[in-house]
């Protein structure tokens, strides 16, 4: 090993001699960079290599070819190139072949090695290491795009770039990227051809050397790229994204009528088709006079927004489906977000989707999400009937999902409705018990705002029998602050002492009763060991937590401070796994007076 360092080392001497002969480096620096390269060297001759040595290696020799490149700015030094950076660049080339000869699976090392020839080797060198890694890695449609797209940019090579996207494509023959990617390309090419034949042309050359045949100029390839990926992918939305690569570039007006042609005749069975076709009306072009007033710009937009409406019901009539309705409803919330001055438009976009949801629930075809924006719509704009009787429509619609019994019975809580007690009792009927507990908090909340407190109590003790531990956690700490709020000490100390035997309990349950204790006048010290004796014996496993507020609460006025010792050794012994040496470390803090 020590004879192959030695070679390695000794290869390098004519460049390090060259970098202080011209100036670019002292000898003091030389020396180090040896002393450097040598122990680099060493580490990737051992019996046991590391991924990590060889990118020591490769960033110290990149950071060497930067420092010579900012010494030859600051001197103004710009010969024997051939001499000093060469030999660098291509031993950094060796180890990263190295590392990925060793190391194959690693993207990230392969791309690294492609970024560092894009800046520093040739473009040659690109082409090997990405045949190389893709030799390894076909199966990843994403490289060879990133190859394809080198060989376009960094190499000026449309046939190289065709030749590595049909590879690809006999490896993923369904891959919408690779095929959005291959027909960009085609585009880009064509682009490039039509700009180098009108640059000819200015320059008034003759062009019996340069070939420009009118069908690649107008764009065949690409329709012959377009045709082979729809004859393959049969989607509407992959169609939809061709046809806007397509619309960027100017001299595809025939490739695009093609594609709206096969878009209106083969998918009007999708709705996103429709959702395009209406769209595309708003861009449509206006009438030139009417936009110089703001009145006029509406009225034009308005206009525009009716001919898409046109369209989308159209796709309602053919296509009768939840996401037909959802691209209508979507369009018609879109433009009611827009701002406006104009009160008359605004007022139009509103009862367009206003009849749009009303329509689109009357088909149950109208999903979740647009209840809850439709009611916020019926209540701003002070249409109590309308928003009281959607609510009540909600969980005949949606009858087991929580979030839409929540959204109904809030909503008939804010307009005061007399029917929230029997919604309540509904709710109860349909929904899992497991999915019960924001049921629970907002009967609680209602109750506490619309009944009577013997009323309330009972809706505790209901909640308190459930089977559901997360229920029956909430409401005894629910139960808690209530019986405190309306009946004082007193009231909550009862609730408490009536609780405490009975399971599930949470930590919160017996850290409010503290901090309700500790809110009175005159606190009792033996009520608070109380609590917190009977907290320890539900968490005292796990809470390291608890056994120092203990230890504090002793530590305090009203406390013992000769009882830490004797809690400080249970908490030793009940304690268990990181929770013990969490505990030591913070015990040692509040003793040194840091916590």
């Amino acid at each position: 090993m020590a004879e192959i360092v030695q070679q390695r080392i000794e290869d390098r001497i004519p460049e390090l001699e060259q970098l202080e002969r011209v100036g670019l480096f002292t000898k003091k620096e030389v020396k180090s960079i040896i002393k450097k390269s040598t122990a680099l060297e060493y580490k990737l001759h051992r019996l046991i290599i590391n991924k990590e040595d060889f990118i020591a290696y490769i960033q110290y020799e990149i950071n060497i070819l930067e420092l010579v490149k900012k010494r030859r700015v600051h001197i103004h030094y710009h010969f024997k190139r051939q001499d000093i950076e060469f030999p660098i660049i291509h031993r950094i080339n060796s180890v990263f072949r190295r590392a990925t000869n060793k190391w194959k699976d690693d993207v990230q090392l392969w791309l690294s090695h492609v970024a560092f020839c894009k800046k520093w080797a040739t473009k040659g060198q690109i082409s090997k290491v990405f045949s190389a890694m893709l030799a390894i890695h076909p199966d990843k449609p994403a490289l060879w795009i990133i190859a394809a797209k080198s060989e376009l940019e960094d190499r000026n090579s449309s046939e190289s770039a065709r030749h590595l996207f049909l590879r690809a494509l006999r490896f993923h023959p369904n891959n919408k990227k690779v095929y959005q990617e291959y027909f960009r390309m085609e585009l880009l090419h064509c682009e490039k051809l039509r700009k180098q034949k009108k640059e000819l042309e200015q320059a008034e050359m003759d062009m019996g050397e340069y070939e420009f045949s009118p069908e690649i100029l107008s764009g065949k390839l690409a329709e012959v790229v377009y045709r082979d990926a729809t004859g393959k992918i049969n989607d509407a939305e992959f169609v939809i994204s061709l046809l806007n690569i397509a619309a960027i570039f100017d001299f595809t007006k025939e490739l695009q009528d093609s594609i709206l042609q096969d878009l209106q005749t083969n998918y009007t069975e999708e709705s996103v088709t429709w959702d395009f076709m209406a769209k595309r009306e708003l861009e449509a072009p206006g009438a030139g006079e009417e936009l110089q007033s703001a009145k006029g710009r509406a009225s034009d937009i308005d206009r525009r927004e009716e001919r898409c409406c046109q369209v989308y019901e159209e796709g309602v009539k053919s296509l009768h489906t939840e996401p037909m309705w959802t691209c209508y409803a979507a369009f018609c919330l879109e433009r009611l977000k827009r701002k406006t001055n104009v009160q008359e438009l605004k007022e139009k976009r509103q009862e367009r989707l206003l009849g749009v949801l009303q329509r689109a629930h009357n088909s149950s075809l109208l999903k979740e999400d647009y209840y809850k924006k439709w009611l916020q719509i019926l209540i701003s704009s002070a249409d109590v009937e309308g928003a009281a009787s959607v609510a009540m429509a909600v969980p005949q619609r949606y009858n087991q999902s929580v979030s839409m019994w929540t959204l109904s019975l809030q909503t008939l809580m804010q307009l005061g409705s007399g029917d929230v007690g029997r919604l309540f009792q509904d709710a109860f009927k349909h929904i899992n018990p497991k999915e019960s507990l924001p049921l629970w908090q907002l009967l609680v909340q209602w109750s506490v705002a619309n009944q009577s407190p013997e009323e309330t109590e009972a809706v505790f003790k209901r909640g308190l029998l459930s089977a559901v531990v997360a229920v029956a956690m909430e409401i005894k700490e629910s139960y808690l602050d209530w019986s405190y709020s309306t009946g004082g000490y007193k009231k909550v100390r009862k609730t408490f002492t009536s609780l405490q035997e009975s399971r599930p309990f949470s930590k919160a349950f017996f850290t409010r009763m503290i901090q309700i204790e500790k809110e009175q006048d005159t606190p009792k010290m033996n009520n608070l060991r109380d609590y917190y004796e009977r907290a320890l014996q539900e968490f005292g496993t796990s809470d390291d937590d608890l056994w120092l507020q203990y230890i504090q609460e002793e530590l305090g006025a009203l406390g013992r401070p000769e009882n830490c010792g004797k809690i400080h050794w249970r908490a030793m012994k009940f304690l268990e796994g990181e929770s013990v040496e969490r505990f030591i470390s913070r015990y040692t803090l509040l003793q040194t007076g840091h916590l």
